[in-house]
């Protein structure tokens, strides 16, 4: 980890939130393990504006707007916010990732300097990440 004061953090990807919010088998217990470390401060969470609306996208179509816009509320009050800028859209775009929006994810995480971990069941999508990368059972068992 890092030496700073100040506690580096993980990038929730949208998976682990869907896991936990639709109680998607057999990931829930380990996604909620993931979310319950940033919630009661064990861990920094951060997520991106991309990570909330692909969240919202997949809710949506089983729930009321009203629904889904109270459970990303709750998020937020736990979960950071990292922006996508414009140089972590120019590393995306000539980067070696396969998928577009995980290469995204991946640079705002790298270009916001608060996140050394991404949390993501797709961990094969990250294989030309910088920072490590782990699924929600490794985090779950690192703790």
């Amino acid at each position: 980890m890092n030496d700073s004061k100040e506690k580096m953090g993980i990038l929730v990807d949208s998976d682990i939130i869907i896991d936990v919010l639709t109680y998607r088998e057999p990931f829930v217990n380990d996604s909620r393990v993931v979310l319950q470390s940033c919630e009661d401060g064990t861990q920094r969470g951060f997520i991106t504006a991309l990570i909330l609306a692909n969240t919202y996208y997949v809710l949506r179509k089983e729930n009321s707007h009203i629904d889904v816009i109270k459970q990303l509320s709750k998020l937020i009050g736990f979960l950071d916010v990292i922006n996508i800028d414009k140089a972590a859209i120019i590393k995306s775009m000539n980067s070696d990732f396969a998928d577009f929006e995980d290469a995204l994810q991946n640079y705002a995480a790298e270009v916001s300097d608060k996140v050394d971990t991404i949390v993501t069941r797709n961990t094969k999508d990250y294989k030309h990440s910088s920072i490590s990368v782990m699924s929600p059972s490794e985090f779950a068992n690192s703790l």
